[in-house]
């Protein structure tokens, strides 16, 4: 029978808000049993809008498929609890400020001499350890601190205020990257039979996210008078071509039906087409601004220009290709049995 990898091992959750949830969610996808740890007052993004039936389907998305137990963690017999709990237990998830398990007496280092092979994973802002391990981390607090909110900045020629942060990357990707490393922490432990402790910092997640940033703060690099990758206005309002190469760049020049830019000096070799970006973008539009969006996409597309319209979720959500994705199955690997 087709069934999740995980299936028939147990994650005890300890994790609140976005990174951990989003990181034990996709644990409890692949078949894990996910039991969540809560307190009385139930973790944050059950509260969290839009609500429907009295309940948030934000926390929803984040906590799909798992179990959830109430557990005031100061209590000795609810530490009690959850250490009976991890002796039939694969996994430990948590995102507390670090030091609070070591408090409950639950951190690593007390719980893994009761059980070796556990998988145990922390998430934080800047890691477990260093002098800025204990300061208190949101994702928009992170932004600002890796740089990255600078960086984007660094893009929109004209404005000195950094942007609004309403897209928290730093839990999402902190998330994602937690789940590649129990993964690779449970290949581990199949090779070896030995569990390990997991440390990812928010901070470094998003160091990860800026390669050429990372470059260019280490190596002298000239910038670009404007950036390479922007909006091109249309007619009726903006795509995106993704012009990432010299076969790409030769395609848009066809889809313009300019192919006198592909050999232009101010354009034909890169370094020349970089400094004098934002010369090639308004020519562009007066090509593009003559074009509705459809139009200009159509264009592009039978050229072979990567490219999209600047689309909302919504209208992203009603996407033939990603009902289409979602009619796939699941899973197609038959089930890994657990060590208990």
């Amino acid at each position: 029978m087709a069934t999740g990898p995980l299936d028939g091992m147990r994650v005890v959750d300890f994790t609140t808000t976005i990174a951990g949830p989003y990181c034990t969610r996709m644990m409890a996808d692949l078949g894990a049993e996910v039991i969540k740890i809560e307190t009385d007052e139930g973790d944050m993004m059950r509260s969290r809008p839009p609500l429907r039936d009295g309940a948030s389907t934000s926390f929803g998305q984040l906590n799909a498929g798992k179990q959830s137990i109430v557990l005031d963690l100061k209590r000795p017999e609810a530490q009690e609890v959850v250490r009976r709990l991890l002796v039939t237990s694969d996994f430990l998830v948590e995102n507390f400020r670090p030091g609070v398990m070591k408090r409950f007496g639950l951190d690593y280092e007390t719980v893994a001499k009761r059980d070796p092979m556990l998988i145990y994973c922390s998430i934080s802002g800047y890691g477990q350890t260093g002098p800025s391990s204990g300061l208190a981390a949101y994702a928009p607090a992170i932004h600002a601190a890796s740089g990255f909110d600078m960086a984007h900045l660094a893009y929109q020629p004209g404005r000195e205020r950094p942007d609004n942060c309403g897209i928290y990357v730093a839990d999402i990707v902190s998330g994602t990257y937690a789940f590649g490393a129990i993964m690779v922490a449970l290949a581990h432990r199949h090779l070896t039979g030995v569990g390990q402790h997991i440390d990812v910092s928010m901070m470094e997640t998003m160091l990860t996210l800026m390669v050429a940033e990372v470059q260019g703060a280490q190596f002298a690099v000239a910038p670009p008078s404007r950036p390479m990758f922007g909006p091109v206005k249309t007619q009726d309002g903006y795509i995106m071509p993704a012009v990432a190469s010299e076969k790409t760049f030769q395609a848009l020049c066809l889809a313009a039906g300019r192919l006198d830019w592909i050999t232009d000096p101010r354009f034909a070799l890169y370094a020349n087409r970089r400094n004098n970006w934002g010369t090639f973008v308004d020519l562009l539009e007066t090509w593009s601004g003559n074009l509705t969006t459809v139009e200009c996409q159509a264009a592009f597309d039978a050229a072979g220009v990567p490219s999209s319209p600047y689309r909302t979720v919504k209208e992203v959500l009603a996407d033939p290709q990603l009902a289409h994705r979602m009619r796939w199955p699941r899973f197609t690997t038959r089930a890994v049995r657990s060590r208990w």
